[in-house]
């Protein structure tokens, strides 16, 4: 998977289950995604996808996203 197929999901996955259930990973709130690296993040594809963004958040490099959340609400 390309790094733009991998930001793709990051604005268009939603979190399957939780407090945040419905919501884009690309909006979760840094502290939620706190709490997972702290109590282990879920196995597989989405448990990367929560990482990623993490560290996105940490480095501040969320505009990155921003172009993509664009083209998504247009669809």
């Amino acid at each position: 998977m390309s790094d733009s197929e991998v930001l793709m999901k990051l604005v268009a996955v939603r979190m399957p289950f939780g407090k945040y259930e419905g919501r884009r990973l690309s909006e979760l709130p840094e502290s939620y995604l706190l709490w997972f690296q702290h109590e282990g993040f879920p196995a597989g594809e989405l448990g990367e996808l929560m990482a990623l963004m993490l560290e996105i958040r940490v480095n501040g490099l969320e505009a990155l996203l921003e172009p993509l959340r664009q083209a998504e609400s247009v669809y």
